[in-house]
């Protein structure tokens, strides 16, 4: 058994509402813990609780400071230390923590969430492949906002490709602008969710920050910016190339996205698809994957990515022993 010893307020947010962290922790680690007098009892395998009293000595010195933390922040700390125990508190406070003077901070949720941040800021070109929910476009929005705050660019570029999926542009109602603003409406959700209104606005209005389709970026050299190319597995070979090649200098570019969600017209090819063939191992340049436990959406989308997955590979399967009969 170990004691530790917690100020009033650093066990107040330990324990979080209803207890949960606390619970959340036991579960984790397989441990019991008792708090009586600010002072924790830890009761379980050696091994385990000298890994949480690691975590919680490190939760002590980081309050105390006067580091902020969420519930939801904590418990995705929590989940990756026990998953490495390289890793401590300290990696994420508050140095994972992203727009710390914004709307709203965020943290990365899971280990493939907190490898992505480490790659967006060590390289220049960051690839970031996955299922939808996994944060890969929010949370390359929260670097490029982080990146303006601390003056490294001087601008954000977010562009899609405007892929009709199921619907042609020219039969939408309105004028260009109203026909290519749904493609984009994701880009827009995430600012609105990380910059205050007026803020937001008056970037926009000064095109700190452009959201445009990737065709009108052609011709452009884009400088001093940090670029997001968003849903990128529409992209033909050709458009992803003049993508890559409009990057100028002190720029920092990341592409996501979702190639089991492919929009393009039967026998065009991917150019997210080519790109991890032709450009990996070029220094500089990573690719980070994401998979179904990396969701922050509902739960019960982590589940149906699963399913389909299993789904898809049951049809493969059966195509396979069909042509093998």
């Amino acid at each position: 058994m170990r004691k530790i010893f917690l100020s009033d307020s650093s066990l107040q947010l330990l324990f979080g509402p209803l207890d949960e962290n606390v619970r959340f922790l036991e579960k984790l680690f397989g441990v019991t813990i008792q708090e009586r007098d600010s002072m924790l009892s830890i009761n379980g395998e050696e091994a385990a609780v000298a890994a949480l009293e690691k975590i919680l000595t490190d939760f002590s010195e980081l309050t105390d400071k006067g580091q902020a933390m969420t519930n939801g922040d904590l418990k995705a700390a929590f989940r990756q230390i026990a998953e490495n125990e390289a890793l401590s508190l300290h990696d994420f406070f508050p140095k994972m923590q992203l727009l710390t003077a914004g709307k709203r901070q965020v943290t990365p949720k899971s280990l493939n969430q907190r490898r992505y941040i480490e790659a967006i800021r060590g390289n220049d070109i960051v690839f970031g492949v996955g299922p939808g929910g996994t944060g890969k476009t929010f949370l390359a929005v929260a670097m490029a906002l982080t990146c303006l705050m601390e003056k490294s660019v001087s601008r954000i570029i977010l562009t899609r490709p405007a892929v009709e999926a199921g619907e042609r542009l020219g039969f939408l109602p309105g004028d260009i602008e109203e026909k290519i603003n749904p493609y984009l409406r994701p880009l827009y959700d995430a600012l609105h969710a990380l910059v205050e209104g007026e803020k937001l606005s008056r970037y926009l209005e000064d095109r700190t920050i452009e959201i445009a389709p990737l065709a009108f970026m052609r011709g452009r050299t884009l400088g001093d910016a940090f670029i997001i190319l968003d849903e990128a597995q529409n992209t033909t070979s050709e458009q992803m190339k003049m993508f890559l090649t409009r990057i100028g200098m002190r720029s920092k570019a990341v592409i996501t996205g979702d190639v089991t969600q492919i929009d393009l017209p039967a026998g065009r090819a991917s150019g997210l698809i080519e790109a991890r063939k032709v450009l990996g191992g070029i220094d500089g340049i990573a690719f980070c994957y994401f998979n179904e436990n990396d969701v922050v959406r509902h739960h019960l989308v982590r589940l149906i990515i699963k399913a389909y997955q299993r789904h898809s590979e049951n049809a493969a399967d059966g195509r396979e022993n069909g042509g093998n009969k």
